[in-house]
């Protein structure tokens, strides 16, 4: 089953008029899955409900779950008798469908963040046609934590050069930066020691000084903790590269730049409010660049 970010680029792609051929080719999926989604005219996906033997006795097998301690074994034995038939495979799937006797699952690692108070920033690899010629392409990525404004921009290669320059690209975009910026323990800018054990670079330490930040590292294998960051990856590959094309570097970060416009301007559900809404907030708590930047 195909994702609610593809369905949505599929229903973009067909308001600007492109054919189910040409969708599926940039999309590399079937022509029938584009008909199938343009035919429902849905970004969400149909939930699938497959019946089984086990339905018509969920009402028992709660109350025999409970009787007989959580013991499945037994359950499958009472439920025998009273003349069910069903194998005990067939039961404990459904147990674990239906998620009896299970507590239910709590989100890892959530997050909450003050206005200013955060921004995580991170890179990505992906493949890409420029101009005439697939290449890998590395998008950098800085979000505010509170507001989820996002900034990207993409390079051939990132060094602690190109670190410099897409971070000052972007907290201009922002007109101002968080009091601290969340990295993985990249060596572009980690000098040694991770997580909170992580020490810049000089070289970096300075350059959050010039405009009023500290960076910081999460502990190795904690992706949760940059999720505001991470989780934005596979949207920029599904949504922004999605039936576009570039001539060139500045062709695709012009492009990049007009796409985090629309994003960040764009009404977020989940936020009930669009970024920029949540921003107008968050920019009067943020450090605003000194003069000289």
């Amino acid at each position: 089953m195909i994702d609610e970010n593809l369905r949505s680029t599929i229903l973009e792609l067909a308001k600007r008029n492109l054919g189910i051929r040409r969708i599926a080719t940039v999309l590399g999926i079937s022509r029938g899955t584009v008909r199938a989604v343009l035919q429902s005219g849905d970004a969400k996906a149909p939930r699938i409900q497959r019946s089984t033997k086990a339905d018509p006795y969920r009402e028992q097998i709660v109350e025999l779950y409970a009787d007989c301690r959580g013991n499945l074994a037994r359950v499958h034995e009472e439920l025998i008798k009273a003349g069910a038939q069903l194998s005990y495979q067939t039961l404990t799937a459904f147990c674990r469908r239906q998620e009896i006797g299970r507590a239910p699952k709590q989100p890892a690692g959530r997050y909450e963040f003050a206005p200013g108070q955060e921004m995580q920033h991170d890179t990505s690899p992906y493949s890409y046609l420029i101009g005439d010629k697939k290449r890998v392409v590395q998008i950098a990525s800085l979000v505010l934590c509170y507001s989820r404004m996002i900034f990207i921009q993409l390079y051939p290669n990132f060094t602690r050069f190109e670190c410099k320059l897409f971070l000052t690209d972007a907290l201009s975009y922002f007109d101002g930066a968080g009091h601290s910026c969340m990295v993985d323990n990249t060596n572009v800018i980690r000098l040694k020691g991770t997580g909170k054990e992580m020490v810049p670079v000089p070289e970096m330490v300075r350059f959050g000084e010039r405009f009023g930040f500290v960076f910081k590292a999460h502990k190795v294998g904690d992706a949760n903790r940059s999720a505001r960051v991470e989780g934005h990856f596979s949207f920029v590959q599904k949504n922004f590269f999605a039936g576009r094309t570039f001539a060139d570097w500045d062709d695709i970060n012009a492009q990049a730049l007009n796409w985090c416009n629309t994003v960040n301007a764009k009404h977020s559900p989940k936020l009930k409010a669009s970024r920029r809404d949540l921003f107008a907030t968050e920019r009067l708590a943020m450090k605003r660049l000194p003069d000289y930047v």
